[in-house]
């Protein structure tokens, strides 16, 4: 019996070893796909035809001499900043979500892969059962031929005389053991092996790998969004802040032509009127810092809910104004064919495509036969004891096929369908390339336009505080009336509140730039999210 087993042993084993080098993957190949992007950024390339006959130049130039600094938020050379960020990587709830994506994904390759090993079970039985073989016996005339044994000149009884009823009895009490219920015990191993021939389940693996791919991308685009809120959020911030402080300076001034005008009033050199004037433009400069306390109330209580906190965990940390944090003098951008490395969306959509590249491998292996190895052994007895004998063994093993032969155009359609889903998934990985070199342009443009228009801001204020001063020394000196002193006071109130928007704005312009350039996924920031 052990003989047999070994041999059986090697007969499968032979027949597994053929039947993997004769398997084949049926369906195309994934090739990743060409971004097909341009030499150069376009807004780049136009501004520097401008600046050739333009000598005013922004403080802050994109480069491409260099990729961009994966953790760009170092740029800003804020340490409060990088603070934020780096507690928001550990504790953004959204975040964590997209790390446990990953897991989930993870776990898909691993169960779809197991369709591709053997499949082995362990059985165990107990049965007690009546056969219903008196009732069979009956039918045949089994028990008349048996009585017959026992009746005079009986070939047994011809044989040996006399034996004849003994012999009867014996043979109605044999078929009555028959008849009795009995139990019967069984164990034994169940096995079935997919031998895969033609690359099903490992077109499966391959889709599903590369949808754990699109999951670490989209945990990637996750980050860089997560990054930048926190970043665009604190600037926001600083810029309430900083708004406050210049409305405040903006008060203390005005409060001091209050002042004056009262005393020229007192003197007869202004009148009630322009007391009431004076005072009432106080009051609607007042007015505005609960709006920046409103927005900088919010900003706190944003990027508390960013990095995991409850609202008001940050206040003791940020209520203290500071500046606006400023870009650096050059922005590396790197060049547009490097782009589709950087950016998850592209990343992502590259690995949906191979997805959907290896279900077409999946829809064409269905047309093919399955071919599987099934097996069982074990030990059968109507007693317990009985088991361990190798008298009760039994065992069978071969080979199944299973050839689809009508299938009412299900699988053709299933075939045509996953290659519309790969041409869409195509498609998709075109209109990621190009949004994010749009993207990209804009954020150039737009960077490169607020700067300017916060630098002609900056001259507008410079250029209004003059004229204030000018306006307020000659009303001192009775030269002007009152209502150019409130003119111009409230021409530079407009005109440094609106530098200071700008310049918030042009820190922010920066942190899209960043974000649509694709940095902050890069080097340890991903090797340090793990599931909670």
């Amino acid at each position: 019996m052990r003989a047999r087993l070994h041999g059986l042993a090697r007969w499968i084993a032979a027949c597994c070893i053929v039947a993997l080098a004769s398997g084949c993957t049926v369906g195309p190949d994934f090739k990743p796909p060409s971004a097909d992007a341009p030499a150069t950024w376009h807004d780049m390339q136009r501004t520097a035809t401008q600046q050739m006959n333009d000598s005013h130049a922004p403080a802050s130039v994109p480069t491409i001499d260099s990729d961009p600094d994966p953790r760009w938020w170092r740029s800003f050379d804020d340490p409060t900043l990088e603070s934020l960020i780096a507690r928001a990587v550990q504790g953004n709830l959204e975040l964590q979500q997209a790390v446990w994506r990953i897991v989930e994904a993870r776990t898909q390759v691993q169960g779809t892969a197991a369709q591709g090993l053997p499949n082995i079970s362990a059985t165990a039985s107990y049965k007690r059962e009546q056969l219903g073989a008196k009732g069979l016996f009956e039918s045949q005339g089994i028990y008349d031929d048996v009585n017959r044994l026992g009746e005079p000149n009986s070939p047994i009884d011809q044989i040996a005389p006399g034996a004849g009823p003994k012999v009867q009895q014996a043979a109605t009490n044999a078929l009555n053991r028959f008849t009795e219920p009995i139990n019967l015990w069984q164990v034994g191993f169940d096995a079935s092996w997919e031998l895969d021939l033609f690359g099903r389940v490992r077109r499966s693996v391959e889709s599903a790998t590369a949808q754990v791919k699109g999951a670490e991308e989209s945990r990637n685009d996750a980050l860089i969004s997560l990054e930048a809120e926190v970043a665009q959020t604190y600037i926001q911030l600083r810029g309430a802040q900083a708004l406050h402080t210049l409305t405040s300076s903006l008060v203390d001034e005005q409060s001091t032509i209050v002042d004056l005008t009262r005393s020229q009033a007192r003197v007869g050199l202004a009148s009630e009127l322009d007391v009431k004037s004076a005072s009432a433009q106080l009051a609607q400069t007042r007015a505005l810092l609960p709006q920046y306390d409103q927005q900088a109330e919010q900003a706190m209580n944003g990027l508390a809910y960013l990095i995991g906190e409850t609202p008001g965990a940050l206040d003791a940390e940020l209520a203290a104004p500071s500046a606006i944090p400023p870009g650096p003098p050059t922005i590396p951008v790197g060049v547009p064919s490097t782009l589709a490395r950087r950016r998850p969306d592209i990343r992502r959509a590259e690995a949906s495509l191979h997805a959907a590249t290896a279900n077409v491998g999946v829809a064409v292996a269905q047309f093919f036969p399955d071919i599987s190895l099934t097996g069982q052994i074990g030990t059968r007895a109507t007693n317990a004891r009985d088991l361990a004998r190798w008298s009760h063994l039994f065992w069978s093993v071969g080979p199944a096929i299973s050839l689809p032969v009508f299938q009412g155009g299900a699988l053709v359609s299933n075939l045509h369908l996953s290659k519309a889903e790969q041409q869409v998934a195509a498609l998709d990985y075109r209109k990621a390339v190009l949004g994010a070199l749009r993207d990209v342009d804009n954020a150039l443009t737009v960077y490169r336009t607020d700067q300017s228009h916060r630098d002609a801001l900056a001259d507008e204020a410079a250029a209004q505080q003059s004229a204030f001063d000018l306006a307020r020394d000659s009303y001192r000196k009775g030269l002007v009336s009152f209502i150019n002193v409130l003119d111009a006071e409230r021409q530079l109130s407009q005109a440094r509140q609106q530098h200071a928007q700008a310049t918030m704005q042009v820190s922010t312009d920066l942190v899209a730039l960043y974000k649509a350039l694709g940095g902050g996924w890069q080097e340890d920031a991903v090797r340090d999210l793990q599931p909670r």
